[in-house]
């Protein structure tokens, strides 16, 4: 595909902290990446190689210091105020005083949707994220991994083109972090949203991705890129499947060699 169709483009992109004073940190350095549309980028690499930090540019909540970040074509300030992406991060950021719905309408109504369409677009959403019936729930009633499904589902709410997720599963048990990945899976094999996920799991980033983008210690320079071309559909079989573990191995030795792997 041409990068004229990517939904996100970052060119030449570098981001330094502090430019200027003593504590000055460079966080990326000469970031090229191009992702097309419907794809799930999983971003992994040592603490501190700057994963979060590439996400949030591409975000437009922080500015590149060098270099240009496009979403859909248009510069990244521009794409946020199109509603062009919705963010999950690891907590859940929900309001303990709104319901399950109401959290879940939020973003609908500061953009100003009738209330009918924003109950219905509630429900489709956690229908999809399997919390029918949870409407009228308050957050604080809910497991952890229920909060990240309502969180997952507000962020789908007003169909972004892709979704940014920083970790959202860190917090979360394995056995919970397994069914999650699998919902996950199947929410992006349903709704064809372009995904960029940061992970610190090879596993996790193995069984959800199409590519994998392994990250060098910090100054963060993209290392290598991993096509993940497992059978379709993914299931919780897949985890045995031989070329998944042939995947993993690869993936931790690329991360190995990453100028400095793990730490």
């Amino acid at each position: 595909m041409s990068g004229d169709a990517a939904v996100v483009s970052v060119q030449g992109v570098s981001k330094i902290f502090g430019e200027g004073s003593a504590n000055r940190t460079i966080a990326l350095q000469d970031i090229n990446l191009t992702i097309e549309p419907g794809e799930f980028i999983s971003l992994i690499g040592p603490s501190g190689c700057g994963k979060s930090t590439l996400l949030r540019l591409v975000g437009d909540l922080i500015a590149p210091t060098t270099g240009t970040v496009l979403v859909n074509g248009k510069p990244a300030p521009q794409a946020r105020l199109d509603q062009d992406y919705g963010m999950v991060f690891q907590a859940p950021v929900l309001y303990d005083w709104r319901s399950v719905s109401k959290n879940v309408q939020l973003p609908l109504e500061l953009m100003g949707y009738g209330r009918q369409e924003r109950k219905q677009r509630a429900e489709e959403m956690l229908a999809l994220v399997e919390l029918g019936g949870f409407e009228r729930h308050y957050p604080w009633q809910l497991s952890g991994g229920m909060q990240q499904r309502v969180s997952i589902a507000r962020a789908l709410a007003f169909k972004p083109s892709i979704l940014l997720m920083d970790e959202p599963f860190g917090a979360l048990d394995e056995m919970t972090r397994e069914r999650m990945n699998m919902e996950l899976y199947n929410i992006w094999q349903r709704t064809g949203t372009t995904i960029i996920f940061v992970t610190h799991s090879i596993l996790e980033a193995v069984f959800l991705s199409t590519r994998v983008v392994v990250m060098s210690a910090r100054p963060g320079r993209i290392a290598a890129e991993i096509a993940i071309n497992l059978p379709a559909p993914r299931v919780f079989e897949t985890r045995e499947d031989p070329r998944f573990f042939e995947l993993a191995t690869k993936l931790r030795e690329a991360l190995r060699h990453s100028e400095g792997g793990f730490h």
